[in-house]
């Protein structure tokens, strides 16, 4: 009698299932007649979400007569992760989901200028974008690097120095992208006569320099969410809102009480993606000596701790609109998002503990971010319609 035990890692539709359903059944017609017993491994590989997974279907094949043995089925996780395909390393490597830090603080930045000035530059915008991809380009590719130098990255196979082999070349690679997107962000500051906002990216750029790099290396000391706050929050969206538009009509314009408002919750779902990131790596963090904020407290108060920066920022949300430092139509806008916050939320909490599975919580966190700010950014456009005033005006 052949027993099959099927671990669906990820949800597929009804007929997809059946379809598997028939092939495993096709297979075990020409297995059930061995003797002994046997563990096979079928995976299948499908595009799901935009996204290569691989699912894994067990097969204990036993002799008549024959028990199931517990140990086997529970050995199979670790193989698992040795398994998997080339394919999905290169993605999880590429980690092209987190490439919406560069997007958002841009877009509600850009938001917020059209707000206040009425003037939107399409050549501006792609060229601030491109520039922000490759500096993001630097931070995923040097932090893979000194990640190995430390040995922190040294079991993971989706390490991009351990996917090429080469930690000297995914250096280079990764300062050529600093180089160019720098130059890129410089030349848009000095065609837009706006210096001052040249300052406020080259503060991000330190902190995501101190972030990672040598000597510095902040988040070993668990200092990387405030300094990624700080990096995509005000420093960055300020900077691309006095960068966004009309370089004599910004120059005169002193950030706003609305651009800071916004860049504050720009920041604090970007650093919940960081957060988020570290679920699944706890004890390699541990052993080396990277005491992330959920080293130090653990995976369930860090559970607690995501459900308290779920709820800040929508009560910062709250509180900026009744203060009028937020129009109406972005309040409106961002809280229907609020049933993404929830299952990001619902997720840790129910999958704080399950490595496979707490992986995944860092991309529920990035379409949380992208839903948030798209939400924040098209605010901001439709209140240029309103009469809807940004207070007050700091200088």
């Amino acid at each position: 009698m052949a027993a099959t035990c099927c671990n669906f890692t990820q949800p597929s539709s009804a007929f997809s299932k059946l379809h598997d359903h028939i092939q495993l059944q096709r297979y075990f017609t020409k297995c059930q007649q061995r003797s002994t017993c046997s563990v096979v491994k079928v995976f299948f590989h499908r595009r799901y979400g935009g996204r290569l997974e691989v699912e894994q279907y067990q097969h204990v094949l036993c002799a008549r007569g024959v028990e199931l043995s517990p140990s086997v089925i529970g050995d199979s996780g670790d193989e698992t992760e040795e398994d998997i395909s080339k394919e999905t390393l290169i993605w999880r490597a590429i980690k092209l989901p987190i490439y919406s830090v560069a997007l958002i603080p841009l877009t509600v930045g850009s938001a917020a200028a059209y707000l206040q000035t009425g003037i939107f530059s399409a050549r501006c915008y792609f060229v601030l974008l491109a520039s922000s991809v490759l500096v993001i380009t630097w931070l995923n590719l040097s932090n893979d690097v000194y990640d190995f130098d430390t040995g922190v990255d040294k079991n993971k196979k989706e390490s991009v120095v351990n996917l090429v082999g080469s930690r000297k070349g995914t250096f280079i690679a990764a300062y050529l992208c600093l180089a160019l997107g720098f130059v890129g962000l410089a030349w848009t500051a000095v065609a837009e006569k706006n210096i001052r906002s040249m300052l406020f990216l080259v503060c991000a750029i330190i902190c995501g320099y101190i972030y990672q790099c040598p000597p510095f290396r902040l988040s070993y000391q668990g200092l990387g969410e405030p300094l990624c706050f700080a990096a995509f929050g005000p420093f960055a969206t300020s900077a691309f809102y006095l960068l966004h538009g009309s370089a004599s009509v910004m120059n005169r314009v002193p950030l706003s009480g609305t651009v800071l408002s916004a860049s504050i919750l720009v920041g604090l779902t970007t650093s919940l993606i960081l957060f988020c990131s570290h679920f699944h790596q706890v004890e390699g963090d541990k052993e080396v000596g990277k005491m992330s904020p959920l080293v130090r407290l653990g995976t369930e108060k860090g559970a607690e701790v995501v459900k308290g920066a779920v709820l800040m920022l929508y009560a910062l949300l709250a509180a900026f609109g009744l203060s009028k430092a937020l129009p109406l139509t972005c309040i409106f806008l961002c809280a229907l998002t609020l049933p993404m916050g929830n299952l990001v939320v619902r997720f840790v909490e129910e999958n704080h503990k399950d490595k496979n599975k707490i992986f995944m919580a860092k991309y529920f966190c990035v379409r949380l971010h992208a839903l948030f700010g798209v939400a924040l950014a098209l605010g901001l456009v439709l209140a240029r319609k309103t009469t809807f005033t940004p207070w007050p005006i700091l200088s």
